[in-house]
């Protein structure tokens, strides 16, 4: 008995409960006849497309900042480096090297890119941060809300002019949605991908799947190595890190780019994934639903894993997915799938700061 008791610390409940959810609801799909398998080929594509931006999560827990809600400030960075893949037209810049190159080199020039933009903004976020230490979660929300406002404005102004970005009546500013057909269009999705079982069967995106858990690797790597493991000693261990000589705040400040370098890079996987750029206020949720995912999977404010990151984004999709068929199907006449998503994101983040106490740092 005082084994099962000691088993069941280690149990993360709200885990094992939308895990067995997941699984009830995905039971639920195959006895009311719905097809299971374009669902389940949903799920992977979503898999992928939000993969990376969960991945951002990682690095700011680590560095003892807590999970990123300002995501948004590297999603922005990522946006305009896919507008200006756009604007410069990269796409037959590469098409003229060699035929079929365009999209490659057009995702790839907005990743390079978005990335330059996301460390510079990384780093004056991390600076900040360093100044508000036991109440980064706040501030970090607040950051992220007030830093897609004010890109609204520029949005509206931005001088581009391509017409794949401008108004169509020709004035300036970015229309509130871009098609990315003509540059780098789903070049992920369609890599290599396949059907397993014909094509009704599951389709899978295996470009987008390999370059997230590409991804997924190199962190995983990245924070083993000495620069890696500082960051995660000044984030579980501020006290024990001084003594070892490593600068805390540098640390923090290192850890939290690295997350909006990540956020970069990964609103410029999902933009691919889901063919259409959105600026304006579409990216002003995404940091509560990678919070959710990645707590989902396992981890908490101050400890997460690239496991997590994996089983979590997967759950957490696959829930948003398959809920609304399955709700409206047994429900008829009813829509409750937005509820349901409210109801696991926000009850999975209020129960994760619960634990937090107060969401104060590691810092003493």
């Amino acid at each position: 008995m005082e084994k099962l008791k000691a088993s069941m610390k280690h149990v993360n409940i709200p885990r094992l409960i939308i895990i067995l959810f997941f699984l009830l609801i995905l039971l639920l799909a195959y006895i009311n006849g719905i097809d299971v398998n374009s669902y389940i080929g949903s799920i992977l594509k979503y898999w992928g497309m939000w993969g990376i931006l969960v991945l951002a999560m990682v690095p700011s827990i680590k560095c003892g900042i807590g999970p990123n809600f300002g995501i948004s400030l590297g999603i922005v960075c990522g946006l305009l480096g896919s507008l200006l893949a756009v604007e410069f037209g990269i796409t037959a810049w590469g098409d003229a090297i060699m035929p079929g190159f365009g999209p490659w080199a057009a995702i790839f020039f907005a990743m390079a890119l978005s990335a330059v933009f996301a460390w510079v903004v990384g780093v004056l976020y991390g600076k900040i941060l360093n100044c508000v230490k036991g109440s980064e979660m706040t501030v970090t929300t607040y950051i992220g809300y007030s830093f897609i406002y004010l890109m609204c404005i520029v949005w509206f102004r931005a001088p581009f002019q391509s017409g794949e970005i401008k108004w169509p009546i020709g004035a300036d500013g970015v229309r509130n949605a871009v098609s990315m057909d003509t540059s780098f269009g789903e070049v992920l999705n369609d890599f290599m991908g396949f059907y397993i079982g014909g094509e009704k069967g599951i389709y899978v995106p295996t470009g987008l799947v390999l370059f997230f858990l590409l991804c997924c690797l190199v962190v995983y790597i990245y924070f083993r190595s000495k620069s890696g493991l500082a960051i995660t000693a000044a984030g579980s261990n501020p006290n024990f890190a001084r003594a070892n000589g490593i600068n805390v705040d540098k640390m923090r400040i290192k850890g939290i780019a690295i997350s909006t370098v990540l956020g970069a890079i990964g609103i410029v996987v999902y933009t691919q994934g889901f063919g259409i750029l959105q600026a304006y206020t579409a990216p002003l949720t995404m940091g509560f639903q990678c919070v959710a995912a990645v707590l989902i999977g396992g981890a908490t404010t101050g400890k997460a894993k690239i496991s997590h990151v994996i089983l979590g984004t997967f759950i957490f999709q696959g829930l948003l997915i398959l809920t609304p068929p399955v709700s409206n199907k047994m429900l008829a006449g009813t829509d409750i799938s937005d509820t349901m998503r409210q109801i696991i994101q926000n009850g999975v983040i209020l129960y994760a700061l619960t634990k937090a106490k107060g969401g104060s740092s590691n810092e003493e």
